[in-house]
């Protein structure tokens, strides 16, 4: 097995045994490392391979519309050492239509044709980092092929180390599972956001009555609010359907209007904040505020899309003197600048007019921030009633 990347770093760090994923430990490198695995920057490689599975990164562009440019790059150097036989599996988050209308040209115009020299599908990634009960090995792998010969040669691939995998009709649907999966979550993550906006003012508690809710055993899955959503899925992935049913001049108002809830989020907790402070006879200007945790999810080191930055941001503008604490990062930047980090969280929580919980990594004791912060601000829910905590 060889890895291919274009960064020197990671392929050096890879062949050295180091991890640069969170939920891949050295450890596990070195075991790969030892049952043969290596890692190249040199596309000649893929000539040799009876399989070869694209897993490169498909952000947004400024103006919001799909980048394939990693896509086409590796999709080029698949087809200049592309030989007959060969599996190609698309991993990587699109629009549906990607796979035929992008990638099978590519790849058939040296000749080669898709379900009879070569084999073509695509299998949506589907790695929730820092998911303790589901990875790999035990989460269904959905492979839809052009051909339906194309679908059991990706078949047969995945159930050599997956324990379950489903077959699509085909690309098309096997890439609209993905963008349905995460377009599920950011529509009802939204949901709950808005609430969140209203509830407090008609005195209301959102999360037991999630907790409530959650209990009816159909017809029901519980969603949370928080500051907003990040990583390198529900704010990126919905605009990739939202792009082709546009491309259709249909609007997609759910998605939009979800877009337009999320990314709202972080300026109504900068609202809260102030209105928090405001409490205290305080304003946002020249107040200590100290954020905690600024990665987009809790136990893992990815700051992708984290709302964390946004809400800095507005803290910054309205003039707070900001501090932060994750465990999992130590160096936090924000329009250019550090931002100070805390060594001891809780004695910053002590020395802050305000304490913000964006990430409740499972470092940071609830508990005991709850007792020593001189305001704590949850936007996560996870704290314990108490009279210095209020909840978003």
């Amino acid at each position: 097995m060889v890895g291919l990347d274009r960064s020197r770093r990671v392929v050096d760090g890879l062949n050295a045994g180091r991890s640069h994923v969170d939920d891949i430990t050295d450890a596990e490198v070195r075991a790969m490392l030892e049952q043969g695995f290596r890692a190249v920057d040199e596309a000649q490689v893929i000539a040799d391979a009876a399989a070869v599975v694209v897993c490169v990164p498909t952000p947004l562009t400024d103006h919001g519309a799909p980048d394939l440019g990693a896509v086409h790059a590796a999709v080029d150097d698949i087809a200049a050492h592309l030989s007959a036989g060969t599996l190609v599996v698309l991993e990587s988050t699109t629009y549906p239509g990607t796979t035929d209308e992008v990638v099978r040209p590519r790849l058939e115009a040296g000749g080669l044709r898709v379900g009879v020299d070569f084999h073509l599908a695509f299998s949506p990634e589907r790695i929730d980092p820092g998911n303790p009960t589901f990875g790999l090995e035990n989460t269904p792998k959905v492979v839809g092929g052009i051909t339906a010969d194309c679908t059991k040669a990706a078949r047969a691939l995945y159930e050599r180390f997956v324990n379950r995998v489903v077959e699509a009709k085909g690309t098309r649907e096997a890439e609209m599972a993905k963008l349905l999966e995460n377009t599920y979550r950011h529509v009802n993550i939204a949901l709950v956001n808005e609430m969140s906006m209203f509830c407090r003012e008609i005195g209301v508690d959102l999360w037991d009555a999630i907790r409530c809710a959650s209990t009816k055993p159909f017809g029901f899955a519980p969603f949370y609010p928080g500051p907003g959503v990040g990583g390198h899925c529900i704010p990126i992935d919905p605009n990739y359907l939202s792009y082709k049913v546009r491309s259709l001049g249909i609007p997609f108002r759910f998605v939009e209007l979800a877009q337009e809830i999320n990314q709202r989020m972080p300026v109504h907790v900068v609202n809260r904040a102030a209105d928090l402070l405001n409490d205290q006879g305080k304003a946002v200007r020249g107040s200590r505020v100290l954020l905690l945790g600024v990665t987009y999810k809790p136990d893992i080191s990815d700051q992708r899309e984290s709302p964390a930055l946004a809400v800095a941001e507005n803290l910054l503008a309205r003039g707070a003197e900001l501090v932060y604490f994750d465990p999992r990062v130590e160096d936090w930047q924000v329009g250019g600048a550090s931002v100070e980090r805390a060594g001891d969280y809780l004695a910053a929580a002590e020395d802050a007019d305000l304490t913000i919980l964006l990430q409740p990594h499972r470092e940071i004791d609830l508990d005991a921030l709850a007792d020593r912060a001189r305001a704590l601000f949850d936007t996560r829910g996870k704290s314990a009633d108490h009279p210095r905590v209020v909840k978003l």
